[in-house]
């Protein structure tokens, strides 16, 4: 059975018509070949002041690639918890008298000297972090999910375009569009090779996620990808989880849908958390196109799944986060395999916020994608708990925010 990797629990507008050497010129440039990340290891690099926003054990993973890449210098942690502040300083090498906690510990990174940061920590803050980073100067490497909240994806939206005018580097950390076989898949897609897209599947199924019992105060869901088990802290499933697969659709048809019709359910017994186990969802776009998604997250020894496929009139196609990539089929056919995306895709990523930094290159082309999928990935979850059809539109004029109560919790 497949694995679900650690990093999966924290989680171009048009249809335009280019030619095959420029589709392949920009997607190569937006997602960073691999080939990039090899350049980076061995030329010299300008070492950026890092700071890590959340220490926990993939914010401890992924700063450990930061520092291998070597144009990265560890500077400051926080995180809400004072030993996993300490404990990340220590096994990064960063001074303890930079090793912050609480709430308001992220503020303290900022005000350290660092010059980019990393925001891996509760989703449910990073508007909040990041608009303090962007404001503070920081050049800004985020993962996903980068809100959970319409009122929050807008709020990403718009510092991905102040950042762009403070020339500072903004990015959100998908992999799937950064893998080799994708790459090509999705190329040939855009050039015809499955004729015109006439339904897309995609499936996000993953294990059952932690789900303790509510203490006091929410402290106990700050720790360990607990906050998983809770929407307003992580968005749900089909946002913390299947945002990967989900961005891989909106990054090969190049829109973002009009309105969807769902329904979901927890079925878990003794359920704590309010997260929904299973969802499905039909995605309609302006152009007629129709988009199945299912989401599950169980402990039913069902494999871990991230793929979508591409059905055309002449062929059909598939990407994926780990396993075959192709087309099958038409005048295009084609057979990859996605390998290693987990850290590969990381890799790629640090090299190309690197690059971007030392060559001024801040147009921050993930971050517009990162929008739209994540609004498309809301407008699921939420057509999906009201068992309704909703429409894109309804769901922007509510911009409904979600709201924790952090009362008791150390700032």
């Amino acid at each position: 059975m497949a694995k679900r990797p650690e990093a999966l629990l924290r989680q171009e507008e048009g249809r335009s018509a280019l030619t095959r050497r420029e589709v392949l010129a920009t997607a190569l440039a937006a997602a960073a070949a691999p080939a990039l990340g090899a350049a980076a290891t061995t030329e010299p690099k300008q070492q950026v002041k890092l700071g890590l926003i959340g220490g926990g054990g993939r914010g401890r993973w992924l700063a450990k690639l930061f520092k291998q890449h070597g144009g990265f210098a560890l500077h400051a942690v926080a995180d809400y918890f004072p030993n996993a502040a300490a404990a990340a300083g220590k096994a990064l090498g960063v001074d303890p008298a930079r090793c912050f906690s609480g709430l308001s510990g992220y503020k303290k990174v900022l005000e350290s000297g660092a010059e980019a940061v990393v925001i891996i920590d509760v989703p449910y803050f990073y508007p909040e972090q990041a608009t303090a980073a962007v404001d503070a100067g920081c050049h800004v490497y985020i993962a996903k999910p980068v809100a959970t909240d319409v009122p929050g994806v807008l709020q990403i939206g718009e510092l991905g375009k102040q950042a762009t005018q403070k020339k500072r580097c903004f990015l959100v950390d998908y992999q799937v569009p950064t893998d080799p076989a994708n790459i090509e898949v999705a190329t040939r897609i855009w050039e015809g090779g499955i004729g015109t897209l006439a339904h897309v599947g995609s499936i996000g199924f993953a294990g059952q996620w932690s789900d303790p019992a509510r203490g006091k105060t929410i402290e106990n869901l700050l720790r360990g990808g607990a906050w998983l088990s809770d929407i307003a802290l992580s968005g749900d499933s089909i946002v913390s989880y299947d945002i990967h697969i989900i961005d891989g659709v909106v990054w090969v048809v190049r829109q973002r849908p009009v309105a969807a019709s769902g329904a979901s359910r927890i079925c878990r017994p003794n359920p704590h958390g309010d997260y929904r186990d299973v969802a499905s969802v039909v995605y309609e776009f302006a152009d007629g196109l129709v988009w199945t998604h299912r989401c599950q997250s169980l402990r039913n020894n069902e494999d871990s799944i991230l793929r979508s496929t591409f059905h055309g009139q002449i062929a059909n196609a598939q990407i994926n986060y780990w396993g075959k990539a192709f087309i099958r089929g038409g005048p295009k056919h084609y057979v990859g395999n996605v390998t290693s995306l987990y850290d590969r895709g990381a890799k790629r990523n640090i090299a190309t916020f690197h690059q971007s930094i030392a060559e001024g290159r801040f147009e921050n082309p993930t971050v517009p994608r990162a929008v739209d999928g994540h609004l498309a990935a809301i407008l699921g979850r939420e057509a999906a708990a009201r068992h309704t059809r909703l429409t894109m539109d309804e769901l922007l004029k509510e911009n409904k925010k979600l709201e924790v109560d952090l009362t008791g919790l150390k700032t």
